[in-house]
């Protein structure tokens, strides 16, 4: 009788305290939340997200403490197996509220950080295989179970995952570089070496997305992406120079065509969406031509894409008006004689 007492009443009252942590930890938790919603601040509504379950966990293992101090001695087996019970308890709690903590911070900012956005489910997964792993360990040496062994096959493993990974690794720690230099942001004209161009629709851990004028996706590992020239057209900024070749014929007055040229670029600024309406256009002689002077002229546009459209516009206008100012677009002719053909005098 006396040992039914000693282990009944230990036992009733650990029933008893744990029926009380699960009526009132969750409204405890829902009255904080509340609470943590009237204020600005975002951390502390994290903060009690993440302590629900992690805090559940903690209190049955203080009373599972209690509990065993309070019932008579256990063998000596089973007092391992019960510290590590506790142990396990415990190390559960550590993680959970890690796991949450981490879920409720991707879930809030992944939106605000370009790279997050891409790869919180590779975020979650390496995590949760780090933290999952220590926890194996721990609860190993905890059962008195040796845990050298099991490091030196993660070392071999890992060595052989390493090799077998060795192109993914590399484009991962590129995509780190990626995220934290900045060459390259999602929104971003860019130019790759090799002549496509487009914007960044995305930027993974594996590789990077550029959606090229024709509505096509292009597909970059972020290691070939790193180790190639790009020329990004929206850094320093997204306005840029746009250069029109124009040439004029010989007998022209150079004085009236700079004026007349620099009139219809300022008016094609004016009047074309993405021209630059507060630049003033210029143009610069270059070149005495086989048939014309050469010059360029140069204009500005807000972005890369812009500049199709004011080519477009001013070259129809520069046409119309050299026309009508009787100024001469001359073009190259050449006459070939065939062999052996007497030119006629």
């Amino acid at each position: 009788m006396k040992a039914f007492y000693e282990w009944a009443i230990p036992s009733a009252a650990y029933l008893i305290w744990i029926f009380l942590i699960l009526i009132v930890v969750p409204r405890l938790m829902r009255y904080l939340k509340k609470k943590a919603d009237r204020t600005r601040h975002t951390f502390d509504d994290i903060l009690i997200s993440a302590s629900g379950v992690p805090l559940i966990l903690f209190l049955i293992g203080i009373g599972f403490t209690v509990f065993v101090d309070a019932i008579p001695p256990l063998p000596q087996k089973w007092i391992r197996y019960s510290d590590a019970l506790l142990i396990l308890l415990f190390v559960l709690a550590g993680y959970f509220f890690l796991d949450r903590l981490m879920i409720e911070v991707l879930r809030r900012y992944s939106k605000k950080i370009e790279l997050m956005e891409t790869s919180a489910g590779v975020i979650k997964i390496f995590y949760r295989i780090i933290v999952l792993g220590f926890i194996f360990l721990i609860i190993l040496d905890q059962l008195k179970i040796t845990i050298t062994p099991f490091l030196a096959s993660l070392g071999i493993g890992g060595l052989v995952v390493a090799l077998a990974l060795q192109d993914t690794l590399a484009n991962l720690f590129a995509g780190v570089y990626i995220f934290f230099d900045k060459p390259i942001r999602i929104g971003d004209y860019v130019m790759l070496e090799s002549g496509k161009e487009g914007y960044v629709v995305q930027i993974g851990w594996r590789s990077t997305m550029v959606r090229m004028l024709p509505n096509n996706i292009l597909i970059v590992p972020n290691s070939k992406l790193i180790s190639t020239q790009i020329t990004n057209f929206y850094l320093p900024e997204t306005e840029m120079a746009v250069l029109v070749q124009v040439g004029v014929s010989y007998d022209s007055d150079l004085e009236k065509v700079e004026k007349v040229t620099t009139e219809v670029a300022r008016e094609t600024l004016q009047e074309t969406q993405g021209g630059v309406k507060e630049f003033e256009p210029f143009i610069r002689y270059n070149t005495f031509g086989e048939s014309s002077i050469k010059s360029t002229v140069i204009l500005r546009a807000k972005e890369y894409t812009d500049q199709y459209l004011i080519t477009h516009q001013f070259i129809k206008r520069l046409h119309q008006r050299y026309r009508s100012e009787g100024i001469e677009i001359p073009f190259s002719t050449r006459t070939v004689y065939l062999k052996g053909e007497i030119p006629k005098s």
